[in-house]
C-alpha cells in the first residue's frame, strides 16, 4: 500500500502538532521542576517512581502560580498528601491572621539548672 501525498501532510501535520504540544508541556513549571529536584516529597520524604509520580505535585512557595523563576527557586516538589496540608495552613493563616499578632519571647526557665550541681554535692 501506498501513501498518497495527501495523506503524508495530513501525517506530517499531526506529528508537527505533537512535536509543539510535547515541547510546550515540557516548558511548563512541572516539567522542569521534575528534571531539576528528586523525585522525594519535600516535607514526608517519600520517594516517587514513574509509576506514582503523578502523586508528587510542585508547590509555590509564596502561593503564586505565575511566579515560575527558571531556577527554581519558587518550587518544591510536594506529594499530593503534604500539598494539601500546605495550603490548608496557608489558609488558615488567611483566614485567621497572624500578621497582626506580637511575636512571644522564648522561654527562659530552665527546670533543669542546678541539676548537675546538685548530684555533684550528693557524691
Amino acid at each position: 500500500m501506498s501513501q498518497n501525498v495527501g495523506d503524508t501532510s495530513k501525517l506530517d501535520k499531526i506529528l508537527a502538532e505533537q512535536r509543539e504540544y510535547i515541547a510546550k508541556r515540557e516548558g511548563g513549571y512541572r516539567e522542569k521542576s521534575l528534571k531539576m529536584y528528586p523525585w522525594i516529597c519535600g516535607r514526608c520524604t517519600r520517594e516517587f517512581t514513574r509509576a506514582n509520580l503523578r502523586e508528587l505535585t510542585v508547590h509555590h512557595r509564596d502561593h503564586d502560580h505565575d511566579n515560575n523563576p527558571p531556577d527554581g527557586s519558587n518550587w518544591e516538589l510536594l506529594c499530593v498528601y503534604c500539598h494539601d496540608n500546605e495550603h490548608s495552613k496557608f489558609e488558615d493563616f488567611v483566614r485567621y491572621g497572624g500578621g497582626g499578632e506580637k511575636r512571644r519571647e522564648a522561654a527562659t526557665h530552665n527546670p533543669f539548672a542546678g541539676l548537675k550541681e546538685a548530684f555533684e554535692k550528693k557524691s
